[in-house]
C-alpha cells in the first residue's frame, strides 16, 4: 500500500483537475473572494509610508513562518465515536523524534487530550510510556508495562492504529512490538498472534469480513467510506475481503465503494446507482474510469459528487501502481467546478487525510 506521508501522487479527475485539501480535501473552483482588511498605520517621525508597510507585512510573514515551522501536521491515528480507527492529521510540536511523538499522542489523558477532536478518544492506555527505535524500515516500538491495560475490545483496535501510525513515515514499512524490552508475540489481553517478522499495512484496519464465508479464498483490499461527527465530515478505511480470483483489483475497489458499507453502517459511500461502463484501464500510473451519470451528484449541474471523488482517490492511490484519477461520464470527459467553469490546476493526493488545523 502507498505511503501517507510525505508522498506527492498527481491525480488527474475527469477533464480537469481539483485541489485536494484539508478536511474536505477537494476544493472547487475559486475561493471566495474577501475585500481586504482597510489597515491604518500610525508613523514614526520621519518614516515613510512604504517603509512601515513593509515592515508590517515582515512582521507578519515571520510570524507565520515562525509558527509553521514550530509545527508538523502528523497523522494520529485515534478510535471514532463509532468505534473506527481514523486518520486524524494534528499539528503537532516539530522535534526529532516524530515517530516516538506520535505514539506518545495516542496516549489516553496524554498530550493529544489538548487537541482531540470531538468525537475521538486516545487509542493507549493511560501511563504508557514508549520509545521508538527505527533501523532498516522497522520501527520497534517499545512499551511501558502499562501499555498491557487495556480493554479487549481495544486489542485489534490498538495493533492497526500503532502500525498505521508509524508506517506514515517514509523510513517504516514494518513495525515491532515490545514490553519492558521483550519482543511480543501475541497481545497480551486477547492473545492475538503477533508476527514476529513485523507488523504492516497488510494487515488491513477496520476489517470487514461480514458476509465471507470462506476468508481463505479472498484477498483484501481497502476503501475509504464517508463518516460524520457534528459538523465534520471525515474518512474512514475499511478493509474488506473480496474473491482471490478477481484478478482486477481497481474494479475490485470500484465495486466496493458501488456496494457500500453495508446495511446498517454508520458510514456512507455517494455512490448511489452509480455503474461502471467499461473495465477500468490504466496505464502510466493513471486509471481511467468510464460511469454512467449517476456519478454526478447534480445532474442539472454535471457536477460529481465530491465525497465520491474524494473516496475515489483515497481508495484507488492506495493501490502501489497507481498515481492518477481519471473519471469519465459515458465515455466522455467532463467538468469539476461550482461555477460550471472547468478547475484546470494540477493536483495532488494530500499528504495528511482529515486534516485539522487550529
Amino acid at each position: 500500500m502507498s505511503k501517507k506521508a510525505k508522498v506527492s501522487i498527481a491525480v488527474t479527475v475527469l477533464a480537469s483537475s481539483v485541489y485536494l485539501s484539508g478536511c474536505g480535501l477537494l476544493s472547487f473552483g475559486d475561493k471566495e473572494k474577501i475585500d481586504p482588511p482597510q489597515d491604518v498605520s500610525y508613523l514614526k517621525e520621519g518614516e515613510k509610508v512604504d517603509t512601515a508597510k513593509k515592515e508590517g507585512e515582515d512582521k507578519e510573514t515571520a510570524s507565520k513562518d515562525e509558527a509553521v515551522e514550530k509545527t508538523v501536521m502528523t497523522e494520529l491515528y485515534l478510535i471514532d465515536k463509532n468505534g473506527y480507527v481514523v486518520s486524524q492529521s494534528l499539528p503537532l510540536p516539530n522535534n526529532e523524534s516524530v515517530a516516538k511523538q506520535a505514539l506518545e499522542y495516542l496516549v489516553v489523558n496524554g498530550p493529544v487530550e489538548n487537541v482531540l477532536p470531538n468525537g475521538f478518544r486516545a487509542v493507549l492506555p493511560a501511563d504508557t510510556q514508549v520509545t521508538v527505535n527505527i533501523k532498516d524500515g522497522k520501527a520497534i516500538a517499545d512499551f511501558s508495562p502499562e501499555f498491557n491495560n487495556y480493554q479487549p475490545e481495544d486489542e485489534q483496535k490498538i495493533l492497526q492504529s500503532v502500525t498505521w501510525t508509524l508506517t506514515q513515515f517514509e523510513s517504516v514499512e514494518k513495525v515491532e512490538l515490545r514490553v519492558n524490552g521483550y519482543p511480543l508475540t501475541e497481545m497480551p489481553v486477547n492473545g492475538t498472534p503477533v508476527d514476529e517478522s513485523g507488523l504492516s499495512r497488510n494487515m488491513g484496519i477496520n476489517v470487514d469480513t461480514s458476509g465471507v464465508a470462506d476468508p481463505t479464498s479472498t484477498k483484501p483490499v481497502t476503501v475509504y467510506y464517508v463518516s460524520q461527527t457534528d459538523s465534520k465530515t471525515y474518512y474512514v478505511p475499511v478493509t474488506k475481503r473480496v474473491s482471490s480470483d478477481e484478478a482486477d483489483e481497481v474494479k475490485a475497489v470500484v465495486q466496493e465503494l458501488i456496494e457500500g458499507p453495508g446495511y446498517g453502517s454508520s458510514l456512507a459511500s455517494d455512490f448511489t446507482g452509480a455503474e461502471l461502463l467499461d473495465d477500468p484501464t490504466l496505464k502510466d500510473g493513471t486509471v481511467t474510469l468510464n460511469f454512467n451519470e449517476a456519478v454526478y451528484g447534480s445532474l442539472e449541474e454535471k457536477m460529481v459528487s465530491e465525497h465520491m471523488l474524494n473516496s475515489l482517490v483515497l481508495s484507488l492511490t492506495e493501490q502501489k501502481d497507481i498515481k492518477g484519477v481519471s473519471v469519465q461520464v459515458n465515455g466522455e470527459a467532463t467538468t469539476v467546478s461550482k461555477d460550471g467553469e472547468a478547475v484546470t490546476e494540477p493536483v495532488t493526493r494530500p499528504e495528511n487525510v482529515n486534516a485539522i488545523s487550529f
